[in-house]
């Protein structure tokens, strides 16, 4: 359900205004301007006016700065108990400039906003309720703020509209392909998520987002993880927020798409992964560093090289752990699990704590900036040797992987010599010549696996005795 913000101060002014210049609009001559909505399942045509830009007021729960809204918690939170007051518009204001990933720094979209509207105009109108709180447009507004200017077009809603319509107004507009600002990634995961938690069904939701049922599933997984994440970070009555996420996006789905390969098989080894992997992120490595962490990292690489303070001594895990009321019992959590979980929620309480700025004591932001450097040192020193085996693994599939594409180019042919006899159009000279090649092409080889290969298995040993019967 959507929250309900109430109403502004200046709702009554705002209403009355907008009814006049409805009016105004109705018996003006010439072309009206109008903008057409989804309105309840249904298209609907609503008129555009003219407002002043001071009168209006930011969405409280627009969807573009929802992540974002974190990155003060105090401010955050007079936002939710008061939305209308200066304070918190000032904060909405600013959000609304702030870079999505790190809200310190202005959005080089909304800079190239501002020129735009500078020079040519405000191209879109934007969207209100009769009481002036902006549906869509809020960046707009913003930029118009921001430039001086007095006046934005903007289309009204009906005067019945509820929370629930500037909702899903707001996502219907912001998701049309022509939009300029799209969401960030987070925000993008908590629209879909909110609009399961009202009920909807995956498969409408998908649509509404141009996507797949599939794609929303492992957004939801996502956004689960992330928020697990920020709940384990917490440390000092501080924790991560979810803009600290917001750079991590193709990361992320490589590691949904990772954990759930493996989970099919091994649960276990896929919560190693999903632990590794994670703290990989967290540490700031790259995609490809990433993605050389398997279930064996830990122990094949990273543990040698941490530090006895990042260590987890595996407790003995018990025979089973019992079920509160219910008289049964299920398997514990392997302890080489704990252990990779401990490392990684050292390093979410260290980046949290590094984070805090004055919030805590300077000397525990020292401590966990030491424990943060000294993570990262370890995990790139084990990354190392892990890509070096990486890519020696590589190597030994290559020659096994070319021979197998030749294996299926060889079925290929057989087919085609199906075909070229039915229709009696086969090039027998041209075929000849080609199994020559084969024969020469097959020697080579004989003679390169003889060498390289101790002790031959069957495949090979046919391989050779069919070269020097030839011979």
């Amino acid at each position: 359900m959507s929250p309900d913000y109430g109403r502004p101060p200046l709702a009554a002014q705002n209403q009355e205004l907008v009814e006049e210049r409805l009016r105004e609009a109705s018996v003006a001559g010439g072309v009206r301007e109008s903008l057409k909505i989804e309105w309840r399942g249904e298209p609907l045509n609503i008129e555009v006016i003219h407002m002043p830009t001071d009168n209006l007021y930011y969405n409280p729960q627009t969807h573009r700065i929802r992540a974002q809204r974190s990155h003060d918690p105090a401010l955050d939170a007079e936002l939710e108990a008061n939305a209308w007051s200066t304070q918190s518009q000032d904060y909405l204001h600013f959000l609304l400039q702030a870079k999505p990933s790190n809200p310190d720094e202005t959005d080089p979209d909304f800079d190239e906003l501002k020129k735009s509207i500078k020079s040519f105009g405000q191209n879109d109108a934007g969207l209100i309720t009769r009481d002036g709180i902006l549906v869509n447009g809020n960046s707009r507004r913003a930029a118009l703020k921001e430039l001086g200017g007095q006046s934005i077009r903007v289309a009204v809603l009906p005067g019945d509209s509820t929370w629930a319509d500037i909702s899903a107004v707001e996502l219907s507009l912001q998701l049309r392909k022509d939009h300029r600002r799209d969401y960030s990634y987070i925000n993008r995961l908590l629209a879909i998520d909110e609009q399961l938690s009202l009920g909807r069904p995956l498969s409408s939701i998908a649509h509404e987002f141009r996507t797949t049922t599939i794609a929303c599933e492992q957004d939801i997984w996502v956004l689960t993880c992330v928020r697990e994440m920020i709940d384990r970070s917490s440390v000092g009555g501080v924790r991560l927020r979810l803009v600290d996420f917001e750079d991590h996006q193709e990361k992320l789905k490589e590691l949904r798409r990772r954990y759930a390969k493996e989970a099919a098989a091994n649960r276990e080894q896929a919560d190693l992964i999903k632990e590794a992997r994670m703290a990989a992120i967290l540490l700031g490595f790259s995609k490809t560093d990433v993605r050389l962490i398997e279930q064996d990292f830990q122990d094949r690489y990273l543990n040698q090289r941490l530090p006895e303070a990042l260590k987890t001594a595996p407790a003995p895990a018990p025979a089973s752990v019992s079920i509160p009321g219910l008289g049964r019992s299920v398997k514990p959590t392997v302890p080489r699990v704990v252990a990779a979980r401990a490392l990684t929620d050292s390093i979410l309480r260290a980046k949290a704590a590094e984070s805090a700025g004055d919030k805590l004591p300077p000397q525990q932001v020292k401590e966990a900036s030491l424990t943060f450097a000294t993570a990262r040192a370890a995990m790139e020193a084990a990354l190392e040797p892990a890509g070096r085996d990486s890519r020696i693994r590589k190597r030994k599939q290559v020659a096994p992987d070319r021979l197998a594409d030749a294996c299926q180019d060889i079925e290929q042919c057989i087919t085609d010599l199906v075909l070229a006899r039915g229709s009696r159009s086969l090039d027998e000279e041209a075929f000849d010549e080609a199994v020559l090649k084969l024969r020469e092409g097959l020697g080579k080889l004989a003679k390169e696996a003889q060498r390289s290969i101790a002790e031959p298995g069957e495949g090979v040993t046919w391989l050779i005795d069919a070269v020097q019967k030839k011979e």
